[in-house]
């Protein structure tokens, strides 16, 4: 084993600058026996670094490869497996657990022994050794350093070093001089025991020297053991004076204490004194109020802009002064507790000031502005507050000192404004409608009793009071109008109106400058409501210290669905709403403030529309102009809120209108005994259209004009084809085709796209039935030719040759001549004169397709006379058998009689 361990140190530890200390051969505890070693192993150089290193031996040869070393402070835990009986297995715990088998339990004993005081040294027992005889853990001898020089304490830690080396190898300078020893010996290499001998005698010699040298450097050595006797009586001295030198010293160093005490506490007086100084000038510059700010807030004069900005700075400054944020231990001084209640006091006496003096200038101002409602009352425009605002815009500041600071004063000015105002505004604007509703009926308020009077009955009056303006049409009833029947094509134009009387007023009487008057005002009224609502919401934000916010998620816009009632309307003025934002307490002021606005638009929508239902073509473009411009500025306020409920309303009497005009076309009687012409409610749809796309023109709600559009046409052409089927004077196709060409020309004239498939429509039905007219008109005014000729193709149609037929007895040429005869060209013209007559009787003039009803004819009967002639010429080839009238002679008839007519 010790060559082998020579041969490791030699081959693998010494090119790495380590020393070997111990070594066992070992293989893995369960498996197939593979020898191997652990090194215990140190560095030469510092710091040193303990190791654990697996050697095996080449399979290939006799030298050694290293295979894994570990740090042995890693080394957790050393298992022996038993203390008292031998036992060669051990485990050693480095990151995992190894299981080893010694080859003999001295080597394990001798490595474990060795891992043991390494762990001493250079660890300091940080490993932990199980199953270990105690015999094995001797603890290493303390040598203190005050009791051993350090060269003997490195002596005993080298003999530790020795005790576990148990061979050290000779460095090159040992072995130099041995070979130079050995070659000055010729027997050192043959005669062991000869050389071991000389050099015996030689260390003799040697030894013999050193004692003769001790012994004669003895005179030397007393002498300087008497220097070291005289030096240490001088050390005796010099202690001896540093002994009385540090007894002076002493009372120096507690008078040098006293002082130093003294200093720390004049020092500690004078950061006490900066630190109080600090707290009274916090305090006095924090809360000390000036005098000029006590004598503002108490008998500031609150009416003069200078008396105003002085209470609004005193009122800043107490409000610093009591928000100030106290240091620990202020409020429990006497002072400061006493500054304090003065400031409350201070706080409260000027709160009070301020509310009663503001709700007298709202009073004030309710009378100042009653005084001038009488210059509006002829005149549709409404009062300006912006003088009244301009002025309470003077105190914002101070109603946002007064909401900081007083919260219950606050909201009682809000209330007490807000019925101050009301009330101002309810009068203003019911004034203000009341003129709204003058202008729209009549010069004076005695145009409104005729609201309710039937049409004649108003007429009456009308022509005795001389009543200019629309105030003079209005009607009532339509149940009777709807019975009446049509007399004359003369008089189509006044009784269509009167067949489509809409509920309220006959829309032929009512002249375009009425509407137009009609429209104007109720213009001007919304135009005059919008600045009047937003001047007033700013005014509430910035005199009252709300917040605006432009958008507010999840609320709901009135005018996205317009047509059903399940829009929920946001503002009741008979319950308050809850307040969870400031705009919503926003919203709540302008809805008790303006609770009239709302019912009286109502009442003015019902007026326009019991006018003339056509008002609510106007009311509706411009109520959606004026509901978009304001959901663009703020889609929750108070205006975009209100006119969005509005404009369901005019939505809802829109709707009801074109309801109304379809229920009419169905409850509409025709005359039995006079032709019919243009139905009443196809005049009345053409005159809609046209108003309506007048009106409509760039407006924003195209789209509830196209559904109506769409509902009445479908009215029309079903109501039609009705009354073309009831008429017992016209016949059908002249009904279906007259209206129908008039629908077209109308639907043509106006361009409007959503109706382009009726449009083509319209056109096929009036060219269907223009075709179907002529075709039953004409019939056969050849009667006995067309028989004949009858005949003829019925023969053919049963196998017959063409040119076979004249041999037929009934059909021969003769039979054929004796027909022919008895048209002559005076016969024809005869009965083309009654043809004409009967078209002229049937059509109406106001549409004008005499004419064209005509030339179909006259187009037809050429067709069938063409018709004739090619079956002569087919069947009876060669026989010089012809009409008596050529169809010249057609063309020279029908343009006489249409001339003579």
């Amino acid at each position: 084993m010790t060559a082998i361990k020579h041969a490791l140190q030699r081959d693998i530890f010494t090119p790495n600058d380590e020393r070997l200390l111990s070594i066992v051969n070992v293989c893995k505890a369960g498996k197939k026996k593979k020898n191997c070693f652990l090194c215990a192993t140190v560095t030469t150089e510092r710091p040193v670094q303990v190791k654990v290193v697996k050697v095996k031996k080449s399979d290939k040869g006799d030298f050694y490869k290293r295979q894994i070393a570990w740090a042995l402070r890693d080394l957790a835990v050393v298992d022996a497996k038993d203390a008292i009986k031998e036992n060669p297995e051990f485990d050693l715990h480095f990151e995992k657990i190894y299981k080893w088998v010694a080859s003999s339990t001295a080597e394990k004993n001798a490595f474990i022994s060795c891992i043991w005081k390494l762990n001493q040294r250079y660890l300091r027992k940080k490993i932990d050794f199980v199953n270990v005889s105690s015999q094995l853990l001797e603890e290493l001898p303390k040598v203190t350093e005050e009791s051993v020089p350090s060269g003997e304490n490195q002596s005993v830690t080298g003999g530790d070093e020795e005790a576990v080396d148990e061979y050290q190898e000779l460095n090159a300078r040992e072995e130099q001089d041995i070979e130079i020893m050995m070659e000055g010996c010729e027997c050192a290499i043959s005669n062991a025991e000869a050389f071991a001998e000389r050099l015996s005698r030689e260390l003799q010699v040697l030894d013999g020297a050193n004692i003769q040298s001790i012994m004669a450097s003895e005179k030397q050595v007393n002498i300087l053991m008497k220097l070291l006797d005289e030096a240490l009586k001088e050390v005796d001295q010099i202690e001896l004076k540093l002994s009385s030198y540090e007894e002076m010293l002493q009372s120096v160093k507690e008078q040098m204490d006293q002082i130093s005490e003294s200093n720390h506490l004049i020092h500690l007086s004078n950061t006490n004194n900066v630190k109080l100084l600090s707290e009274i000038e916090f305090l006095v510059n924090h809360m000390d109020l000036a005098k000029g700010h006590i004598k503002a807030l108490q008998e500031g004069d609150l009416a003069s802009s200078r008396g105003i900005e002085a209470c609004t700075n005193a009122a800043d400054a107490l409000l610093q002064c009591m928000n100030v944020a106290l240091r620990p231990g202020h409020d429990m001084l006497l002072a400061v507790r006493q500054q304090q209640q003065r400031f409350s006091d201070l706080r409260e006496h000027f709160a009070r000031r301020l509310a009663s003096h503001l709700n007298n200038v709202f009073v004030q101002q309710g009378h100042d502005q009653s005084s001038t409602l009488a210059q509006h009352s002829v005149e549709l425009t409404l009062p300006n507050h912006h003088p009244f605002h301009r002025d309470l815009l003077r105190y914002a500041k101070l109603m946002e000192w007064l909401k900081s600071t007083d919260y219950g004063k606050y909201e009682g000015l809000t209330k007490n404004y807000m019925d101050y105002l009301s009330r101002l505004y309810e009068r203003e604007i019911k004034d203000f409608f009341e003129v709204a509703k003058i202008k729209m009926t009549g010069t004076t308020k005695e145009s409104k009793k005729f609201a309710t009077l039937p049409r004649k009955e108003s007429a009456v009056k009308q022509e005795t009071e001389s009543l200019h303006g629309s105030s003079g049409k209005l009607t009532g009833s339509t149940s009777s109008l709807n019975k009446l029947s049509v007399q004359s094509s003369g008089n189509r134009r006044s009784q269509s109106s009167s067949l489509l009387d809409m509920g309220n007023m006959s829309a032929s009487d009512l002249d375009v400058a009425d509407r137009t008057k009609f429209d104007k005002i109720f213009e001007q009224v919304l135009s005059e409501l919008e600045p009047l609502c937003l001047a007033e919401q700013d005014f509430i934000s910035k005199f009252f210290k709300l917040q605006q916010h432009q958008s507010m998620p999840g609320t709901m816009t009135e005018a996205d669905d317009l047509d059903g009632g399940t829009l929920s309307r946001q503002h009741n003025s008979g319950a308050p709403l809850p307040v969870s934002s400031e705009k919503d307490m926003i919203r709540q002021m302008m809805t008790r403030i303006f609770r009239c606005i709302e019912p009286e638009l109502n009442n003015l929508i019902a007026l326009g529309d019991k006018i003339d239902s056509f008002n609510s073509l106007y009311m509706l473009v411009k109520m959606s102009h004026h509901v978009w411009t304001a959901q663009n500025v703020d889609p929750a306020s108070f205006l975009s809120t209100t006119l969005g409920n509005v404009l369901v309303t005019v939505k809802r009497n829109f709707d009801k209108c074109i309801s109304n005009q379809i229920r009419q076309m169905e409850e509409v009687k025709i005359s039995k005994k006079s032709k019919v012409g243009i139905l009443p409610f196809v005049a009345e749809f053409e005159e809609f259209a046209g108003l309506a796309e007048s009106i409509f023109k760039n407006a924003e709600r195209r789209g509830d004009l196209d559904k109506a559009y769409t509902k009445l046409i479908r009215g029309v052409f079903v109501n039609v084809e009705k009354v073309a089927n009831e008429s017992q004077k016209t016949p059908r196709d002249v009904v279906m085709m007259e209206n129908f060409h008039h629908i077209f020309a109308t639907l043509s004239r106006l361009k409007i796209s959503c109706l382009e498939a009726e449009k083509k429509e319209a056109k096929q039905k009036y060219t269907d039935h223009l075709q179907s007219y002529v075709i039953y008109s004409l019939g056969q005014p050849l009667e006995k030719l067309n028989h004949f000729f009858e005949g003829v193709e019925a023969r053919v149609a049963q196998g017959i040759r063409e040119e076979e037929v004249s041999y037929q007895l009934a059909f021969n040429k003769q039979e054929l001549r004796k027909v022919i005869k008895e048209y002559p060209g005076k016969e024809v013209k005869k009965g083309l004169d009654n043809l004409y007559k009967k078209v002229d009787k049937h059509l109406c003039e106001e549409e004008n397709l005499l004419q064209v009803v005509w030339h179909s004819m006259q187009d037809e009967f050429i067709r069938q006379y063409k018709h004739f002639e090619g079956l002569i010429a087919r069947c009876y080839p060669g026989s010089g058998v012809t009409m008596e009238f050529t169809i010249q002679d057609i063309l020279d008839y029908c343009s006489s009689i249409a001339q003579s007519h």
